[in-house]
């Protein structure tokens, strides 16, 4: 037999007391008498009765939950922004509905109804790539919205990030510097991360560094381990001699289809990776990496979607975090 659903009214039946003062003690109010409190409190457990967050939502018009889309919950650069997420979301009181959208355009629209559906509070975004449609999405349903790890693809949406730009452009030149012939190794470039702002970077530091532009030394993949590992064929037969790799998984591969192929790392290859994640470690040898903040811009993030849904007054609603450079056994 169906468990049938308990309700503020039975609570209030059962207790002897008004259903505004059972809301009082399931809210916290602190002006309920001790004795009626605990009262209430009793025929709560003894009822199970646990409060329905959208029902609650329709009176106060807030549910206290927040939707947090990501485009691929396996990948360890994700997985901390979500842990900075989360803890503050704890903090202030607020339930996360986690969403994967597996960066796919139409799954992203589907994932956005569902929470939208739900009446979530606000949304943080994930991902590299906001399409039209979901741009649109978000303006019809006016609640805030924040992208978290990523700048510029939102048409002024309130973010939190690095500047990638002047990452990628130390950490190449970085290399430039020590007389390599550096490759720009990413995931699509259709992402503005990519495309935009890594290859900006790139082309700038080939250019301080003296040198032409040669988009032939910018090699293109899905952003996968496996990509990584095929593409170390192709640079091994070249006459690049070092790569900075958009993603930390896909340096790995890189750096393991290297050493497979009699390549050594690094006196003969170097490789600089961008997220630091826990790939940058368990890899041998570990990887050079541009190191970012990556709890932080979770964290940042949540508590700018909390000024944002509360509507208090923000500084800065693009925030750029500090970056740092971490030179581990995979560069000179």
């Amino acid at each position: 037999m169906e468990k049938q659903t308990v309700t503020i009214y039975d609570v209030a039946r059962e207790a002897a007391v008004s259903m505004a003062t059972v809301s009082r003690v399931v809210n916290g109010n602190p002006n309920v008498k001790p004795a009626t409190r605990k009262k209430v409190l009793e025929v709560i457990e003894r009822l199970d009765y646990r409060p329905n967050a959208v029902a609650r939502g329709l009176a106060s018009k807030k549910t206290t939950t927040v939707g947090v889309i990501i485009p691929d919950v396996t990948n360890a650069f994700f997985a901390q922004l979500a842990l900075g997420i989360d803890d503050i979301a704890s903090m202030y009181k607020y339930n996360i509905i986690l969403a994967n959208s597996d960066e796919n355009g139409s799954k992203e629209l589907q994932v956005v109804n569902t929470l939208l559906a739900k009446q979530v509070d606000g949304i943080i975004f994930m991902g590299n790539k906001i399409g039209d449609d979901i741009k649109n999405e978000f303006k019809r349903a006016q609640m805030p919205v924040v992208v978290a790890g990523s700048m510029g693809i939102s048409d002024n949406l309130p973010s939190v990030s690095i500047d990638y730009v002047a990452a990628t452009k130390e950490a190449v030149s970085n290399l430039l510097n020590r007389g390599q012939k550096v490759a720009l190794v990413t995931g699509p470039l259709s992402q503005a991360i990519n495309g935009e702002y890594r290859v900006s970077g790139y082309k700038q530091a080939v250019e301080d560094a003296n040198q032409t532009y040669d988009e032939e030394l910018v090699f293109e993949t899905n952003g996968s381990y496996k990509a990584g590992y095929d593409l170390a064929a192709s640079l091994k037969d070249s006459d690049v001699t070092a790569a900075f790799v958009g993603d930390d998984e896909l340096a790995a591969g890189l750096l393991n289809g290297l050493t497979d192929r009699g390549v050594k790392v690094p006196s003969d290859f170097e490789v600089t990776t961008t997220n630091d994640t826990k790939y940058t470690e368990i890899t041998r040898p570990k990887m050079s990496s541009v190191t970012q903040p990556l709890y932080d811009i979770g964290a940042v993030s949540m508590r700018l979607l909390t000024k944002l849904m509360n509507s208090e007054e923000v500084d800065e609603r693009n925030i750029i975090l500090p970056y740092g450079l971490i030179k581990r056994d995979s560069t000179k």
